[in-house]
Protein backbone atom coordinates (compact mmCIF):
# COMPACT_ATOMS: atom_id res chain seq x y z
CA UNK A 1 0.00 0.00 0.00
CA UNK A 2 1.32 3.48 -0.90
CA UNK A 3 0.47 6.16 1.46
CA UNK A 4 1.06 8.34 -1.96
CA UNK A 5 -1.94 6.75 -3.49
CA UNK A 6 -3.71 6.71 -0.60
CA UNK A 7 -3.30 10.59 -0.01
CA UNK A 8 -4.16 10.84 -4.16
CA UNK A 9 -7.64 9.40 -2.88
CA UNK A 10 -7.79 11.16 0.03
CA UNK A 11 -7.92 14.87 -2.18
CA UNK A 12 -10.50 13.41 -4.38
CA UNK A 13 -12.47 13.07 -0.99
CA UNK A 14 -11.00 16.32 0.08
CA UNK A 15 -12.94 17.47 -2.86
CA UNK A 16 -15.99 16.01 -2.98
CA UNK A 17 -17.01 17.18 0.77
CA UNK A 18 -15.82 20.79 0.50
CA UNK A 19 -12.55 21.16 1.82
CA UNK A 20 -10.48 20.67 4.28
CA UNK A 21 -12.52 21.79 7.00
CA UNK A 22 -16.16 20.43 5.76
CA UNK A 23 -14.27 16.69 5.66
CA UNK A 24 -12.81 17.16 9.10
CA UNK A 25 -16.09 18.34 10.23
CA UNK A 26 -17.92 15.05 9.07
CA UNK A 27 -15.20 13.11 10.55
CA UNK A 28 -14.70 14.66 13.68
CA UNK A 29 -11.01 15.65 12.89
CA UNK A 30 -9.30 18.78 13.00
CA UNK A 31 -8.41 20.03 9.86
CA UNK A 32 -5.07 20.45 10.58
CA UNK A 33 -4.55 16.60 10.99
CA UNK A 34 -6.19 16.15 7.33
CA UNK A 35 -3.65 19.14 6.38
CA UNK A 36 -0.63 17.03 7.02
CA UNK A 37 -1.98 14.36 5.77
CA UNK A 38 -2.35 15.38 2.59
CA UNK A 39 1.23 17.59 2.59
CA UNK A 40 2.79 14.52 3.58
CA UNK A 41 3.92 16.08 7.35
CA UNK A 42 1.85 12.97 8.93
CA UNK A 43 1.77 9.26 7.93
CA UNK A 44 -1.81 7.99 7.10
CA UNK A 45 -2.97 6.63 9.48
CA UNK A 46 -5.32 3.78 10.42
CA UNK A 47 -7.41 6.58 12.53
CA UNK A 48 -8.35 8.48 9.63
CA UNK A 49 -8.75 5.28 7.28
CA UNK A 50 -11.41 3.95 9.56
CA UNK A 51 -13.26 7.05 10.03
CA UNK A 52 -13.56 7.51 6.34
CA UNK A 53 -14.69 3.99 5.90
CA UNK A 54 -17.11 3.93 8.78
CA UNK A 55 -19.46 7.53 9.13
CA UNK A 56 -18.42 8.52 4.84
CA UNK A 57 -19.20 5.05 3.52
CA UNK A 58 -15.96 4.92 1.58
CA UNK A 59 -14.77 1.36 0.55
CA UNK A 60 -11.49 0.21 2.31
CA UNK A 61 -10.67 -1.52 -0.89
CA UNK A 62 -10.91 1.72 -2.86
CA UNK A 63 -8.88 4.08 -0.26
CA UNK A 64 -5.88 1.82 0.49
CA UNK A 65 -5.82 0.05 -2.92
CA UNK A 66 -7.82 1.77 -5.40
CA UNK A 67 -9.92 -0.92 -6.77
CA UNK A 68 -13.30 -1.63 -6.61
CA UNK A 69 -16.38 0.55 -5.81
CA UNK A 70 -15.24 3.64 -4.26
CA UNK A 71 -18.01 3.96 -1.78
CA UNK A 72 -20.41 1.44 -0.19
CA UNK A 73 -23.02 0.24 2.38
CA UNK A 74 -22.40 -2.81 3.41
CA UNK A 75 -21.62 -4.96 6.72
CA UNK A 76 -18.23 -6.42 5.38
CA UNK A 77 -16.80 -3.40 5.58
CA UNK A 78 -16.49 -2.99 9.26
CA UNK A 79 -14.90 -6.57 8.74
CA UNK A 80 -12.18 -5.62 6.64
CA UNK A 81 -11.44 -2.55 8.82
CA UNK A 82 -11.19 -4.51 11.96
CA UNK A 83 -8.73 -7.42 9.57
CA UNK A 84 -6.70 -4.18 8.53
CA UNK A 85 -6.28 -3.04 11.79
CA UNK A 86 -5.10 -6.53 13.29
CA UNK A 87 -2.55 -6.60 10.41
CA UNK A 88 -1.34 -3.04 11.17
CA UNK A 89 -1.14 -4.35 14.70
CA UNK A 90 0.93 -7.15 13.58
CA UNK A 91 3.37 -5.31 11.28
CA UNK A 92 4.18 -2.86 13.66
CA UNK A 93 5.08 -5.65 16.30
CA UNK A 94 7.16 -7.12 13.18
CA UNK A 95 8.86 -3.92 12.95
CA UNK A 96 9.76 -3.35 16.38
CA UNK A 97 11.03 -6.79 16.34
CA UNK A 98 13.22 -6.02 13.55
CA UNK A 99 14.72 -3.25 15.10
CA UNK A 100 15.51 -5.11 18.36
CA UNK A 101 16.84 -7.85 16.52
CA UNK A 102 19.18 -5.08 14.69
CA UNK A 103 20.24 -3.63 17.79
CA UNK A 104 21.02 -6.94 18.72
CA UNK A 105 23.49 -7.48 15.51
CA UNK A 106 24.92 -4.36 15.60
CA UNK A 107 26.07 -5.12 19.46
CA UNK A 108 27.44 -8.53 18.56
CA UNK A 109 29.38 -6.70 15.98
CA UNK A 110 30.84 -4.07 18.23
CA UNK A 111 31.91 -7.05 21.07
CA UNK A 112 33.31 -9.23 17.86
CA UNK A 113 35.09 -6.18 16.61
CA UNK A 114 36.54 -5.92 20.61
CA UNK A 115 37.52 -9.11 20.95
CA UNK A 116 38.95 -9.28 17.60
CA UNK A 117 41.24 -6.29 18.41
CA UNK A 118 42.30 -8.03 22.01
CA UNK A 119 43.29 -11.26 20.06
CA UNK A 120 45.61 -9.55 17.63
Amino acid sequence: MSDEAIVKRLKVIVKEHGGQLALAGAIGVDQGFISKVINKKQDVSYYLIRKLCFQLKYSPEWLILGTGEKKIDKPESAKLITEIQMMRTELDILHARMRAYEMELKELKESLLVAEQKAG
